[in-house]
């Protein structure tokens, strides 16, 4: 009876070790923890400080604040054609999302005041090769009324370009066309226009 006891007390004690260090190394963030990064501020002490300074050159293209942006074409839900270089001279919010992604769909009507309110071009980066179907953005817009253009990544390599990890991810774009903030996770409008405002 005694060694019953022992060893009953034993497996309880292993069953919660387990458990408490399964519970404690899971990394994986869940929707309410998806992190916002930025990238064209620095936190300190809760307060935003100024931008740092830029370090790269002029003529660097690349994905970092500062550089200047990679230029793409993609076709939108209606078939046509567009580059960024063509919004070259103006604001450019680029946001890739899903529809199957709950932050991503949570964001849109956000974004879709912001192209109202014309302080920057929206261009939303439907992630089509990870949608069910094909179809199922052009849908989604239409139940939303969204009316900015929705850019089709059939492919998956503009997200891959762009290092694209998290859903959503948001890349702010000033007028010369350089990278000034990044975030990973969803905004709401006030942020996204904050940050559009605070770029030339």
């Amino acid at each position: 009876m005694k060694q019953t006891v022992i060893s009953l007390i034993l497996i309880a004690m292993i069953g919660w070790a387990v458990y408490h260090f399964l519970s404690t190394s899971n990394t994986e963030p869940n929707e309410e923890q998806t992190p916002v990064v930025y990238s064209n501020t620095e936190q300190e002490n809760g307060e935003e400080a100024e931008p740092a300074a830029e370090t790269v050159p002029d003529d660097t293209v690349g994905i970092t604040r500062g550089q200047i942006a990679p230029d793409f074409e993609l076709q939108t839900m209606d078939g046509e054609t567009v580059r960024l270089s063509d919004y070259r001279g103006e604001r450019v919010f680029i946001n890739f999302w899903a529809t199957w992604c709950p932050p991503c769909r949570a964001e849109m009507p956000d974004m879709q005041k912001i192209h109202e309110d014309g302080e920057g071009k929206v261009l939303a980066v439907n992630l089509t090769h990870t949608e069910k179907s094909p179809d199922d953005a052009s849908e989604f817009a239409k139940e939303l009324g969204l009316t900015f253009p929705i850019l089709m990544d059939t492919t998956g390599d503009l997200a891959e370009q762009f290092n694209v990890v998290a859903y959503p991810t948001s890349y702010m774009i000033d007028s010369d066309g350089r990278i000034q903030f990044v975030a990973m996770g969803a905004m709401n409008y006030d942020m996204m226009r904050r940050e559009l405002l605070r770029m030339k």
